[in-house]
């Protein structure tokens, strides 16, 4: 099918470059770290990578359906290219500063979540309908893929090449990606009678994908269910690395362990990619939640470290899974000519707690839990986390994980979010191509 293999080319491109702008985010860390010897600048990097997509998620998706996608996932590639080429000059030239580095990640923020909203929507118009669970869970395989091997390279090219030569890679894969995507046949949807409505005004466009949301009540609550599991699991899965540290002064151990956290989630998204079409999405979405939650609770009870390695692999397992199944029921359930703003205001109300989960967390650990461990009262919960280093971390990880499980076993027994698809209309007809 000719539209099926534009789908390949465009997700393959999207994969070269995440590879290349992960490449760059590893090599700038380390070179940052090596000239600062604080770690603070790449937390705050990260803050203004972030801060677009809790702001911009309105305009960016109107933007996908009003213009041709593959202009707007070129426009994507082309903004985030520049943000890597000032980083280029200023490094190269020697007047870099701190702030050159925050400015870059806000650029990048903000061309980011413009292209996200168009890629995920352009599958709608590439892909049979029978066929779109499978193309989202290889679109879910870009990121662990990249996360298992954009470090390794990274280590080998900035060791070779220094800093400058991973970014030229890395701008190397951003002018592939434009190229090839130009030369793409992205369709343009036809108009709904939702689109019309939302047409009649700026602001009734601007607020389409919120007001498309706000009328099918249980997807809208099956949105703030999985933006609330976000909130609880973006703060302690960051923990992983000063977590596996502190059973093991090993840093190829270490190594190991993160390399199964990414393992996980990328078998997770391939086991999703081998099946055409799934049936009750929702129920196995809610499993799917189920099943990280019970695995987190025992990422926190997990003392050795074969075991962890197997936890740590099967927490992550899911997650993709889950990810990938919810694309498809936006796709199947929301008009084609709306799911740019869709998948932006969704995406928004995920990522909005985000910050505010990492720094929860980080007082949480710092501040109380890590420094009760030597305290009396430390004594009631010894017989399940320990009383060692990282044990108020593994105390964090139970109680998350709990939450997230009995809220999801909440969620699987109520019958209108569990049959959400059966009640929903289908907007997608086949794709014939």
């Amino acid at each position: 099918m000719r539209s099926l293999r534009t789908f390949y080319t465009l997700v393959i491109t999207q994969i070269l470059s995440l590879i290349g702008s992960h490449m760059t985010g590893v090599a700038v860390g380390i070179w940052v770290f090596a000239e600062t010897g604080d770690a603070a600048p790449l937390l705050i990097a990260a803050f203004f990578a972030e801060l677009p997509q809790m702001a911009g998620g309105i305009f960016t998706g109107l933007l996908a359906d009003k213009w041709e996608r593959r202009y707007v996932i070129i426009l994507g590639d082309a903004g985030q290219a520049i943000g890597t080429i000032i980083l280029l000059i200023t490094i190269s030239t020697g007047i870099f500063q701190v702030w050159h580095l925050y400015l870059v990640m806000l650029i990048q923020g903000i061309f980011a979540i413009i292209q996200e909203p168009a890629s995920s929507a352009s599958i709608t118009m590439l892909v049979p309908v029978n066929h779109l669970d499978r193309a989202n869970g290889i679109k879910q395989i870009g990121f662990p893929l990249a996360g298992a091997i954009a470090p390794a390279l990274a280590g080998l090219v900035y060791g070779a090449a220094g800093l400058q030569g991973v970014i030229a890679i890395d701008l190397l894969t951003f002018v592939i990606a434009v190229l090839v995507v130009f030369n793409l046949d992205i369709p343009m949807p036809e108009q709904s009678e939702e689109g019309q409505e939302a047409a009649a005004s700026l602001w009734s466009d601007l607020l389409g994908g919120w007001n498309f949301l706000r009328k099918r009540h249980w997807l809208l609550a099956a949105t703030i269910y999985i933006s609330f599991l976000y909130f609880l699991m973006n703060g302690p899965l960051s923990l992983t690395i000063p977590y596996f540290s502190s059973f093991t002064d090993n840093e190829a151990i270490v190594g190991i362990l993160l390399s199964m956290f990414s393992l996980g989630a990328f078998v997770g998204a391939l086991s999703i990619s081998v099946f055409s079409t799934i049936k009750n999405r929702m129920q196995l979405i809610l499993l799917s939640y189920l099943l990280h939650g019970l695995f987190m609770m025992a990422f926190g009870l997990t003392r050795n470290l074969w075991l962890l390695g197997f936890v740590t692999f099967a927490m992550m397992f899911p997650l993709p899974a889950a990810g990938a199944l919810f694309s498809s029921i936006l796709q199947t359930k929301t008009p084609p000519d709306m799911q740019g703003r869709i998948f932006a205001i969704t995406s928004q109300m995920f990522t909005l707690t985000t910050p505010f989960s990492f720094l929860i967390v980080a007082y949480l650990v710092d501040n109380i839990l890590e420094p009760a461990v030597s305290s009396d009262s430390w004594q009631l919960v010894t017989p399940l986390v320990g009383n060692q280093a990282g044990s108020g971390m593994g105390l964090l990880l139970l109680i998350v994980g709990t939450i997230i499980a009995l809220t999801s076993l909440a969620m699987l027994v109520l019958p209108s979010l569990r049959n959400l698809e059966e009640n929903l209309p289908s907007y997608r007809l086949s794709n014939n191509d």
